[in-house]
């Protein structure tokens, strides 16, 4: 199935209409070497969300020089640049992420960060452990190709650097949720999205991509046990909320093996910390319990929201207790588009190769890409960062402090990210 859908793609009759700008490969190699640049610096100061200031900084006045109308202070500090193209056409939105993580770095590469912070009230090191510093440069890089371009343009170009897709500050709004809120759709009104993330579960030069449901909404949920507190040699005397809790994770745990068809998307409920009680012979008052749903169809995540509610509190009314439940709706599915990723794929190919295309598993994490593309047809692909000579199941992951992003992968993506916009604009003369 994999080789067949993008053979199709790439035999289409449309092809012929992505062949246009020859010349953007030489625009690639251009940049390619101050985009290595621009990522060192970005990784070497890394912001956490909402804190983007200096890295907002130089994205805006990046697309000042190309002469792009540029909007900053979004969503505290996004920043969205407009190209407009010499002749009339759609626009494109094209989005990179550019949030930091609390992860004390512990790689050797001479622009490691030493930045260090106080997040939730613990000292912790900065470090862009997801590779958002490379998407950050990357566009940019696909900003200044595109600019050079600007006259051979059939329409706008819609570039938007996003603040806190790791989430924002306790108290806060951020992301891309907080960005549309903001009103950049109905100021710009694009017709399509494409991001692009980098993975070290992929080898450098390599693109993943899935069509339909790709990535998984990531909702968290609390559930706090009341009982009545007693002498833990009489249990009888009070309620005990530690048995009733536990009762309530066996029952949670059989929501989605019993009571969600999983045939139509798979889905994960797991608790993340269960915390009651001080000494071994107290039976305490209350018990609290946090945990992750993940799940690939928005019908099955409502679904899970009202039985994980009616198990918990049925469960802990049998025992004589009492179960509130609070469910916190974090990211949606992120879809792409089957339509407009059947489209790109042949672009996809240009950029990395027809070998080098790969048809990914679904992925339980989740991107707040996923508002975008609640909205306007969206594809969200995957970048090869690990090098060939590594083994894929032993390279530390995103997120691990010692995530390594291969510089070579990024001429690959500066030039996936300037081929979808480039394409999708030929396609719609």
């Amino acid at each position: 199935m994999k080789k067949s859908l993008l053979s199709v793609a790439l035999g289409l009759a449309a092809f012929g209409a992505f062949n246009a700008k020859a010349n953007l490969d030489q625009h690639v190699e251009n940049v390619e070497q101050q985009v290595i640049e621009w990522r060192r610096d970005f990784h070497q100061n890394p912001e956490l969300g909402n804190r983007e200031t200096r890295t907002a900084g130089i994205v805006a006045k990046h697309l000042k020089s190309l002469g792009m109308q540029v909007q900053t202070n979004i969503a505290y500090t996004g920043v969205v640049g407009i190209l407009k193209g010499a002749k009339p056409g759609p626009t494109v939105m094209l989005r990179a992420d550019m949030d930091a993580l609390p992860v004390t770095e512990k790689t050797d590469v001479p622009f490691k960060s030493t930045k260090t912070t106080n997040y939730r009230g613990v000292d912790v090191g900065v470090m862009h452990a997801c590779g958002h510093d490379t998407h950050v440069a990357m566009l940019m890089g696909a900003a200044q190709v595109l600019a050079d371009m600007k006259s051979e343009l059939h329409g706008n170009i819609m570039f938007v650097f996003q603040p806190a897709e790791e989430g924002a500050p306790i108290g806060e709004e951020g992301g891309a949720e907080l960005m549309l809120k903001e009103g950049i759709f109905t100021k710009y009104k694009p017709d399509v999205a494409f991001g692009l993330h980098i993975t070290s579960s992929l080898h450098t030069g390599k693109i993943g991509y899935r069509s339909g449901p790709a990535m998984a909404s990531s909702d968290r949920f609390e559930i706090t046990v009341n009982g009545r507190q007693a002498h833990g040699s009489a249990p009888w005397t009070g309620v005990d909320p530690i048995a009733a809790a536990a009762q309530i994770v066996t029952g949670v745990n059989h929501i989605v093996s019993r009571q969600v068809n999983i045939t139509k998307e798979p889905a994960i409920v797991s608790f993340g910390k269960i915390a009651g009680g001080v000494r071994n012979n107290i039976i305490p008052e209350k018990v609290e319990m946090v945990g992750t749903i993940r799940n690939f169809d928005m019908n099955n995540r409502a679904q899970i929201f009202e039985k994980i509610k009616t198990t918990a509190t049925h469960i802990a009314k049998s025992s004589g207790a009492t179960a509130d439940v609070h469910i916190h709706e974090g990211y949606p599915v992120t879809v792409n588009n089957p339509a407009l990723t059947a489209q790109m794929l042949p672009t996809l190919a240009k950029a990395a190769g027809k070998s080098n295309v790969v048809e990914m598993d679904k992925i339980t994490g989740a991107e707040d890409f996923s508002f975008y593309a609640l909205e306007i047809p969206s594809v969200f692909v995957f970048l090869g960062g690990t090098p060939n000579s590594q083994d894929l199941k032993t390279v530390p992951s995103n997120h691990s402090p010692y995530f390594y992003a291969d510089e070579s992968s990024f001429k690959v993506g500066t030039k996936a990210l300037s081929q979808l916009a480039v394409d999708y604009l030929e396609s719609k003369k």
